[in-house]
């Protein structure tokens, strides 16, 4: 249970889970639509067509709890009007090469510098695009931008750890088995700085790498 100000009135309330389940992108070409988000390698999870005036396709990212959906009669928007939509990666000069390998335009890994006026496309952190990720690599910062065929845009997002209360300390979820990997080295690197500062080696380390890969994931205290 829950206390929250409402408007000056304290109430008390249990949350309920509200996930978010999809995005609705306009485009003008249905089949075209479905051969690029297939390019991409994201499941297919339906193809509804009554033949006659409405079609639905449901495309969900790889590691992705939300999908998009597009196709026939199923928003007013202008096709290519969709800009700004995220995908959270944990490596993305790993997660660019696998769209360039499979023969998908997309920009260069990007940062910004500070600037938030300028020439370039509009993104979370500005809009003058800086070559090259982020010097620091800091979590939230690089970025690679690409378009489906309509024009609808969309920016990957390098985030390797979330900010404190960002999401659920109850669940630590990985999208896939190479962000698994990626969190155990860095696990790793950071128990063998611990073991320095405790001069012996720990035979505790399972329980370590599980406390510091749960608080990494939840942007809570890293164990020292």
């Amino acid at each position: 249970m829950s206390t929250n100000a409402v408007r000056g009135i304290e109430t008390s309330v249990a949350p309920v889970d509200m996930k978010f389940e999809i995005v609705v992108i306009p485009v003008s070409d249905a089949d075209r639509a479905k051969e690029f988000y297939a390019k991409l390698g994201w499941r297919l999870d339906a193809d509804f067509d009554n033949g006659k005036d409405f079609r639905v396709i449901q495309f969900t990212p790889p590691g992705s709890g939300s999908s998009v959906i597009f196709g026939r009669n199923v928003t007013a928007a202008t096709p290519g009007s969709a800009q700004g939509m995220y995908l959270i990666v944990s490596d993305i000069e790993t997660a660019r090469k696998a769209l360039l390998d499979r023969g998908v335009q997309i920009s260069e890994v990007f940062h910004n510098d500070g600037v938030y006026t300028g020439k370039d496309e509009t993104y979370l952190f500005g809009s003058a695009r800086v070559n090259g990720p982020d010097p620091e690599h800091r979590s939230y910062r690089s970025f690679a931008s690409f378009k489906d065929p309509d024009g609808n845009g969309w920016l990957f997002q390098e985030i390797t750890t979330r900010l404190p209360g960002r999401i659920s300390s109850a669940a630590t979820t990985y999208a896939s088995a190479n962000d698994l990997a990626n969190a155990m080295r860095r696990a790793e690197a950071a128990h063998g700085e611990h073991e320095k500062r405790i001069g012996v080696r720990d035979e505790n380390w399972p329980d370590w790498y599980a406390s510091y890969m749960v608080a990494e994931e939840a942007g809570t205290e890293l164990p020292k």
